[in-house]
């Protein structure tokens, strides 16, 4: 049904409650660079209007922290942009200091806890090879 596939990749040694963190912002991530991902707003049957969602499912994926880091390479090389959460984004509090801790970090060395990528949906299943169904 879409050309397109969104797809979140986790690393699998995070806990529950870091899980759900990068899943959410990750999620924020694709909506602000890919607004028109955003459907129309809900209306339920008393007329109380909901927030839009994703007009698509997202696939949550899960994978070692090997795999994350070519996932994040193979996306670099195909010029394609992510959202990306690391490690040290954890120990922050607020927007400003997760993009300073992030802006210290260099690809061949992050500890990524999760990506979310957004594309033509072959280019998204090569990016993401070795990744498996989150379960």
């Amino acid at each position: 049904m879409f050309d397109t596939k969104f797809a979140i990749v986790l690393r699998d040694d995070l806990a529950t409650w870091q899980k759900l963190n990068v899943t959410a912002f990750l999620a924020t991530g694709i909506a602000g660079q890919k607004p028109a991902i955003i459907g129309e707003p809900y209306r339920d049957g008393a007329g109380h209007i909901y927030n839009a969602l994703s007009v698509q499912p997202i696939i949550v994926l899960s994978a070692d922290g090997a795999t994350l880091g070519n996932i994040q390479r193979r996306a670099i090389e195909r010029e394609i942009q992510t959202s990306v959460y690391v490690d040290a984004m954890f120990s922050t509090g607020h927007d400003s200091a997760n993009r300073a801790v992030f802006a210290e970090t260099r690809p061949d060395g992050a500890k990524v806890a999760g990506i979310a990528i957004h594309a033509d949906k072959k280019l998204v299943d090569k990016i993401t090879k070795g990744a498996k169904l989150h379960g």
